[in-house]
């Protein structure tokens, strides 16, 4: 995670998009966005790195914990389908993302209101010598979504992070399609019950 992290400032940022929507206590959408990350002011780029950051950089096996998407979960209308054409599409297809949120609000509840943000991530695997030290050539490409979910204040804010996940999973130095790392889902099963992950 610390490789991922370390490319999550201002001044070496992989993000490249941002988008997401508000939700208010009963699941309804309130609104939505969808923009250029680097278009935000500097001050409200470093405020919703913390928010990204906050996931890779939970303690993992306590708060971040790695789940797989068994068969089952990876039918056609699945939420793993959803996140995979998310990915794909670049955050470039509303429609997609907004039957996410739909999905999501249908079953992710809470006694506040909240926000969901996304985050579009590509970070460039450095390759490894012979004596496994990185070299600069990147050897491959991890494009990566961070979803984090936040109550949000009267400004729709994001007020810490509650719960969230990293899809694909990255492991070993690549992103495993059928897994992903999930944040707090111990304390919010409704997020593991979305997915339709399990431990393995």
């Amino acid at each position: 995670m610390l490789e991922l992290t370390r490319r999550m400032t201002t001044s070496r940022n992989c993000f490249h998009r941002i988008a997401g929507a508000y939700f208010d206590r009963e699941g309804y959408v309130d609104g939505t966005f969808n923009t250029h990350f680097q278009k935000l002011k500097k001050a409200e780029q470093e405020q919703k790195l913390r928010v990204a950051k906050t996931i890779p950089f939970a303690k993992t096996n306590v708060e971040l914990k790695e789940y797989h998407f068994p068969e089952s979960s990876q039918k056609q209308g699945s939420v793993w389908q959803f996140l995979n054409a998310i990915l794909k599409a670049d955050f470039k297809n509303d429609g997609i993302m907004d039957t996410f949120y739909e999905m999501f609000g249908e079953q992710y509840h809470e006694d506040h209101d909240y926000g969901i943000f996304f985050f579009l991530g590509k970070y460039d695997i450095p390759r490894k010598g012979a004596d496994h030290a990185s070299q600069w050539e990147s050897e491959d490409v991890y494009p990566f979504l961070i979803c984090a979910v936040c109550p949000v204040d009267s400004d729709y804010e994001p007020q810490g992070v509650e719960s969230g996940f990293l899809f694909p999973a990255y492991k070993n130095g690549a992103g495993i399609l059928n897994m992903v790392n999930v944040f707090r889902g111990d304390e919010h099963p409704e997020i593991l019950e979305i997915l339709g992950v399990e431990k393995r």
